[in-house]
């Protein structure tokens, strides 16, 4: 079935949109006081982030692709994957999704916010920030990140066989798990952004909302280390991928 471009936008707007709900959702179970999942850890967060990108991609991925982050749709558009004439309209739905997300977080977590003395906390609920603040570093950290989602997700839907293949329906589920790994390994100098969508429009969110307490929304690294940093990955994550086909003969 051929789906139209408002169609694709809407099923990126919705993707993106569960994907914040589920991802900065654990995050809040994790950090905010007072909730049953306070404290539970890194593996708690970097879980739920892995399933998020699998049940948001098994909701959408059959209109838009759900590529659910721009740094996707910019690395697809790089090696000739995906028009680029689509480009502006995913990642416009993706921001807007991931604002709307983070509004449900706050409205589900609104108690726990209450509670919660710490600014950060709040922050960090709805976008990324360093473990140690070196903003070249940290972008490096984002670069790598995002270029091995980019190659992870490429090699698995050639492997997998794509769309029509016995087992494709496998490759949300597999997908998650290559987000899961991300957070595992490469998650904990930046919080493993690897993706403008997911940490620009929360923030936007944080900004706007009226937060007990909140804080700064830390401008100075949200428009620099998660957006940035994750575009320049997604393209040589894709460049790599397209040179490791050429060079094995495909």
């Amino acid at each position: 079935m051929e789906f139209t471009a408002m169609q694709k936008y809407v099923a990126e707007f919705l993707g993106t949109m569960i994907l914040i709900l589920l991802g900065d959702g654990v995050v809040a179970n994790v950090v905010l006081a007072k909730n049953k999942g306070n404290s539970s850890g890194w593996i708690v967060i970097a879980t739920g982030w892995g399933l998020a990108v699998a049940f948001a991609v098994y909701v959408t991925g059959w209109v838009s692709g759900a590529h659910i982050n721009p740094a996707v749709t910019v690395g697809l558009a790089s090696i000739g994957a995906f028009s680029w004439a689509l480009v502006p309209g995913y990642i416009i739905s993706q921001i807007l999704g991931a604002f709307v997300g983070g509004i449900l977080v706050y409205i589900t977590y609104k108690d726990h916010f209450d509670a919660t003395d710490d600014p950060a906390s709040k922050l960090g609920v709805f976008s990324t920030g360093p473990a140690i603040r070196n903003l070249g570093m940290n972008l490096i950290t984002e670069i790598v990140g995002t270029a091995m989602l980019l190659l992870g997700i490429l090699g698995i839907g050639y492997t997998m066989g794509g769309e029509g293949a016995v087992n494709a329906g496998m490759n949300p589920f597999v997908v998650g798990f290559l987000i899961f790994s991300i957070g595992l390994s490469l998650g904990g100098p930046t919080g493993y952004a690897i993706n403008p969508a997911r940490d620009l429009g929360p923030r936007l969110a944080h900004a706007v909302l009226p937060i007990k307490g909140k804080g700064s929304n830390d401008w100075g690294y949200g428009l620099i280390v998660p957006i940035i940093g994750p575009l320049i990955g997604g393209v040589l994550g894709s460049l790599v991928w397209v040179w490791f086909l050429n060079i094995s003969g495909m």
